[in-house]
């Protein structure tokens, strides 16, 4: 029977048929746990056993609490500070580099290598060194240096610190993705800019932003979704302290859902910020529909 069918179509059916398998798999670990957190979060499930169906009380409890207002501010202190800090640095870094010519794959890798690493080894390996007990505060402690002999454990350095440490592994990934950017750039560009009299400066702002600006807008909007997902270094860091002055919407969640048995609420919570993933998405394509290069 395919065999009967145009070539453009068979080839099609195909592709479809290799995909179906991949898309079985989504189903089953993607779009079957989303449909079911929609599902309760307007439940009181506990997460064993049935659930009752309690309409919007999750979401005004969700609102009225200040526990969930705080988390999101410090996600959103967590956004602006990776929209700005690690995407600077990667920009630099990758100009500088692509002004070079010699070891540029060397600086490459190495830049590279924190991103490798899997985000639980770099997590602990951190949490060592910072150490109230034995860690780099320590060491300061003895040279006189007392303001940072608890880099963890300070209220206002805390979430400070978990961020350091986040980019420390981020930021190398920002500088290959924004330098594969920057290769495509035409030189005759930079040529023409030096004959007119241009600084480094100037070809940075006039040629290299405006040419990789895709690049640069899809990474910012990956940025954002991924700073109101975060969840993995400050459990693993912190676990939301001291005095929840780490805490996001992530770790919140969790406490919520293992440790208050409170699964409908938490799931409220995760419905929420996949809403404003979904906004921003709407957004940046909103904007490369009306025409913005980006």
């Amino acid at each position: 029977m395919m065999l009967r069918l145009p070539a453009r179509r068979r080839k099609a059916l195909i592709a479809w048929l290799f995909m179906l398998p991949l898309l079985a798999v989504n189903v089953l670990v993607i779009v079957g746990p989303a449909t079911e957190s929609v599902y309760y979060s307007f439940t009181n499930w506990t997460g064993i056993g049935g659930a009752k169906f309690i309409g919007i009380t999750n979401f005004r409890t969700m609102f009225t609490s200040g526990d969930f207002w705080t988390a999101m501010l410090h996600n959103i202190l967590w956004t602006a500070f990776f929209l700005v800090v690690p995407i600077s640095m990667g920009l630099a870094g990758a100009f500088m580099l692509s002004r070079i010519r010699r070891f540029q794959m060397l600086f490459r890798v190495l830049y590279f290598i924190p991103y490798m690493l899997a985000t639980i080894i770099s997590a602990v390996v951190w949490e060592n060194l910072l150490s109230p007990t034995n860690g780099v505060g320590v060491g300061l402690g003895n040279w006189g240096i007392h303001a940072f002999e608890n880099f963890l454990g300070d209220p206002h350095l805390a979430l400070p610190t978990v961020a350091f440490v986040n980019n420390w592994q981020w930021w190398g990934f920002l500088v290959v993705m924004f330098l594969a950017a920057m290769s495509g750039i035409n030189p005759a560009l930079y040529e023409a800019a030096r004959i007119d009299g241009a600084s480094a400066w100037q070809e940075f702002w006039r040629i290299t932003l405006p040419s990789i600006r895709p690049t640069l807008m899809f990474l910012a909007l990956m940025t954002i979704i991924w700073s109101f997902l975060i969840f993995d270094y400050i459990y693993i860091m912190t676990q939301g302290g001291p005095a929840d002055t780490t805490q996001v919407v992530g770790t919140l969640m969790y406490q919520e859902a293992f440790q208050d048995q409170a699964a409908g609420y938490a799931s409220a919570m995760g419905l929420t910020l996949g809403f404003i993933s979904i906004c921003v998405v709407a957004v940046y394509i909103r904007l490369r529909k009306r025409g913005w290069n980006v």
